[in-house]
């Protein structure tokens, strides 16, 4: 193991912004300071070896050797991080898989309807295995490069890299613009059918909630990493990060944790519940009250704390599967949440792949039941959601794992920016006030349009 020891830099976007242009890069942003929870920021470049998952092929790139497989794409990766290695440096990432699973990657894990129209081909999997990483602790207001020396050129690109972090450069962003106003993929009417067809799934028993949600988009010129720039000031998460990818660029600024695992210790965090900010401070606060005292948000929270619970139980010991915060608020930006903690402990023949698996897509974002309500999704949601309600996520050599929900997530594509904004839906839920949700979660994307609603 190698790690050297690099002067700190408050905003480790300035460290990214060295080399934001390259394919593969990866920055995984902790919202510090501006974030309470911040700490690490995570970036990656350069990658060993690379792989792209479309329908039942995966393309793999490994040290310039290029092949194909129809293998699992989960066990694929695993294949390719090999066995554990010891990380004795307290550093959270030295070295391992960054990338995300698209929320579409579930239809490997279970049969599913293909009814939405699948127009934005990015990879279900896009994941790279990098040997080194930059870690800014912003705690301790250090920074370090570390690595597992996995690979033979890491030693030899060492000093390289120590040269080209230890002056970060502020920011000079070259600008971007929208040249279309935002559409979205359902009308106000549209939305409404789609909400009654729900309603009446839950009345008929095949489900108690469906996380329905609408696409927005509109044209783009520029530069992406500006464009994430812009939405990290005004939005700023703890699950934020911006993905570099050869097929296009994914800027998110999610609020929820998904998955983590250090050591044997498993962490999932479902947010349900949201209510829109005020700029009035008295405002704000009764609107936080009444977030944490509706009886119609907490029992949606508890209904996917029920669900959680039941999926990392698959791969956690007996007993081992607590909560132990319920309906905690959080608040953000532009809106305030409900977030409840769950934990447990992973079975000794189980490790972080096995756990996203098993939990894979997020019930938080999908509904209950699972995969029904990802069937009511499909026949709904005029679009595939690629890799909105997805995970971007670290996998360490040392098998440690961080992960976010694909939340407050843009995707550039082909000319295009796309984002989703959803909420669930129970037999109690109003009309209005779903659809006037979807808008409060999109306020912070729609500041990168400069427009206030789309049209």
């Amino acid at each position: 193991m190698k790690v050297s020891e690099l002067p700190y830099h408050r905003n480790a976007a300035d460290f990214f912004s060295l080399v934001a242009d390259e394919p593969w890069s990866m920055f995984l942003d902790s919202g510090y300071p501006e974030i309470d929870m911040g700490r690490y920021d995570i970036i990656v470049s350069r990658p060993a070896i690379t792989l792209e998952t479309y329908g039942e092929v995966t393309h793999i790139n490994d040290n310039g050797k290029e092949t194909t497989s129809r293998e699992d794409p989960l066990l694929l990766l695993s294949q390719y991080l090999g066995e554990k290695d010891n990380n004795l440096s307290g550093l959270p990432f030295c070295g391992g898989a960054v990338g995300y699973l698209a929320y579409d990657l579930g239809r490997r894990l279970e049969t599913l309807p293909e009814t939405a129209k699948h127009d934005i081909k990015m990879p279900e999997m896009a994941v790279a295995i990098y040997d080194w990483s930059l870690i800014v602790d912003h705690h301790l207001r250090r920074v370090w490069l570390a690595s597992f020396c996995r690979f033979d050129k890491t030693e030899s690109i060492w000093q390289e890299l120590q040269d080209l972090f230890a002056t970060p450069a502020a920011n000079e962003t070259k600008g971007y613009r929208v040249t279309s106003a935002v559409k979205s993929n359902l009308s106000r009417e549209q939305y409404g059918l789609a909400f009654n067809k729900v309603k009446e799934y839950i009345r008929d028993g095949d489900c108690y909630q469906v996380n329905l949600s609408q696409r927005f988009a509109a044209d783009f010129e520029g530069d992406s990493w500006s464009a994430y720039l812009k939405l990290r000031n005004v939005n700023p998460a703890p699950y934020a990060a911006y993905l570099n990818l050869p097929t296009g660029a994914v800027l998110s600024s999610s609020p929820e944790r998904f998955l983590r695992v250090t050591g044997n210790q498993v962490e999932t965090k479902p947010i349900k519940g949201t209510k829109h900010r005020s700029v009035f401070a008295y405002e704000d606060k009764a609107l936080a009250v009444c977030l944490l005292e509706s009886e119609k948000d907490r029992a949606e929270n508890l209904m996917i704390v029920d669900l959680l619970r039941n999926d990392i139980s698959k791969v956690c010991e007996s007993g081992s599967v607590v909560v132990p915060k319920l309906f905690a608020l959080e608040s953000y930006a532009t809106v305030h949440h409900l977030v409840s903690t769950i934990t447990g402990r992973l079975s000794d023949n189980k490790d972080a792949l096995d756990l996203m698996r098993g939990c894979f897509p997020g019930g938080s974002i999908t509904g209950a039941p699972k995969y029904r309500s990802m069937e009511i999704i499909e026949e709904l949601e005029p679009h595939r959601r690629s890799i909105y309600c997805g995970s971007i996520f670290y996998l360490g050599f040392d098998g440690n794992m961080d992960s976010n929900i694909s939340i407050r997530t843009l995707i550039k594509y082909n000319g295009q920016l796309y984002f989703n904004a959803g909420g669930g839906i129970v037999w109690d839920s109003d009309v209005d006030a779903e659809y006037k949700e979807c808008f409060d979660k999109a306020a912070a994307m729609l500041k990168l349009f400069k427009q206030e609603e789309p049209i």
